[in-house]
């Protein structure tokens, strides 16, 4: 057999034991907020060591963790030195998810198979992927002892638990403290493209101060509602004109604003005299993002000067800035294109997603990344973050197979060193 198909045929042997490692992470909840993630951390770093795998564990200190608004968080990072020389490719995937919700009509967190596909909270965003990595690793390890083609360079496993929070103490914790620094990176992605770009996104929090007063008499307080409907209002109207501006990349459309949250007043029978609402707004990468926030709160001011007596405070939640692809790059987009065109779609293209995610901060950091994983075309087709999220398990298998072979191919001696 060929590299590319002993690698493929080591998957296979594996697939069982693969699915069996997704289902134990699925059945650790991680829901965030309120983001008590260590337990998760702790069972993954268990499944992790009885492969035979030493785990670094890397707890974020509690006051830098609830300073964020979480409870816990315990990063992981495994290391595996192939021969000398060579890349170090970092595998990144998190597994933090949002909650639930309602909807579901199977348990979010026992990860049952039906049809074919797992059924689970995170099964496809981004547990997954602990699961793809693993064991595309496995898969390496198991050519290598074979006598098989020298590899050399090394891979890093990175299983963080902060992307529905930004990263900043996931990923950009890591970096940040010099704990690694890759050469390349892979985080978190579907099968069906190769993710070289994304949006950013820009999180505020805006409160409006009234005064309050019996319903009977409103005209003796200063209606806080009021003011922020006038303030929303005028956000809508600024995102109405964003479908003028256009992204280049392809994938990435226009940005957009979505107010998502919206709290206040004491009673129904009491002029509200304090309403916060919090917003989001997906930056395309051709936006400054410190222009993207002057032009919000320009707009929010100029609204709530329409109401001289309500007080409007605008708190910044959240700045995750746009991935675009850094010099190279290609050799991750070539790598992956070169066999998932070959094991999992005709066309498996690079392109752009309008989401955010962690990924970035490799960016930042100045390590080349791209995203690719286990999962259908869409995070719709997936149900990611709805009820009902699922993964077809021959998705997982494809993803696997072809992260190996990618993998492989980079670490081979005809493949330079670093192109970072």
């Amino acid at each position: 057999m060929t590299i590319h198909e002993q690698l493929c045929a080591a998957v296979d042997a594996a697939f069982d034991d693969e699915v069996a490692f997704l289902r134990e992470l699925v059945q650790v909840p991680t829901d965030t907020p309120p983001g008590d993630n260590a337990p998760h951390a702790a069972r993954a770093a268990q499944l992790l060591e009885a492969m035979g795998y030493a785990v670094e564990r890397h707890p974020v200190p509690a006051a830098e963790v609830q300073a964020a608004g979480l409870t816990s968080i315990t990063n992981l990072i495994v290391r595996q030195r192939f021969g000398p020389g060579g890349p170090t490719i970092a595998l990144n995937a998190h597994g933090d998810v949002v909650p639930p919700g309602a909807g579901w009509t199977l348990p979010p967190y026992e990860g049952h198979i039906v049809d074919g596909r797992m059924v689970g909270r995170g099964v496809a965003v981004s547990k997954s992927d602990f699961a793809t990595y693993t064991f595309a690793l496995r898969a390496l390890q198991s050519l290598a002892s074979q006598a098989g083609p020298s590899l050399r360079g090394a891979i890093e496993l990175h299983f963080t638990y902060d992307e529905e929070f930004g990263g900043e103490l996931g990923p950009g914790w890591l970096l940040a403290r010099g704990l690694t620094r890759p050469d390349l990176a892979l985080a978190a992605g579907f099968s069906y493209a190769i993710v070289t770009a994304h949006n950013g996104c820009l999180q505020l929090e805006v409160t409006v101060h009234g005064r309050a007063a019996h319903a009977a008499m409103p005209e003796t307080g200063v209606d806080a509602l009021a003011a922020a409907i006038g303030v929303i209002k005028a956000l809508y109207a600024e995102r109405a004109r964003y479908a003028t501006r256009r992204s280049q990349v392809a994938g990435i459309g226009s940005p957009t604003l979505n107010v998502g949250r919206i709290e206040g007043g004491t009673h129904t029978n009491v002029v509200p005299d304090r309403v916060s609402f919090r917003l989001d707004r997906r930056m395309i990468p051709e936006e400054d993002p410190a222009t993207v926030e002057a032009e919000l709160r320009d707009c929010i001011g100029a609204a709530a000067r329409v109401w001289p007596e309500a007080r409007v405070e605008v708190r910044r939640l959240l700045l995750a800035r746009a991935l675009s692809p850094l010099p190279g790059h290609e050799a991750l987009v070539q790598a992956l294109q070169r066999h998932a065109t070959r094991l999992v779609a005709p066309q498996v293209a690079d392109t752009g997603t309008p989401l955010y995610t962690d990924a970035r901060l490799y960016c930042e950091a100045g390590v080349p990344i791209v995203l690719y994983g286990a999962g259908p075309r869409t995070i719709l087709e997936a149900n990611a973050k709805r009820a009902d999220e699922n993964l077809l398990l021959d998705d997982l298998r494809k993803a696997t197979q072809v992260v190996a072979c990618a993998l492989a191919d980079l670490l081979s001696p005809s493949t330079p060193a670093s192109s970072a």
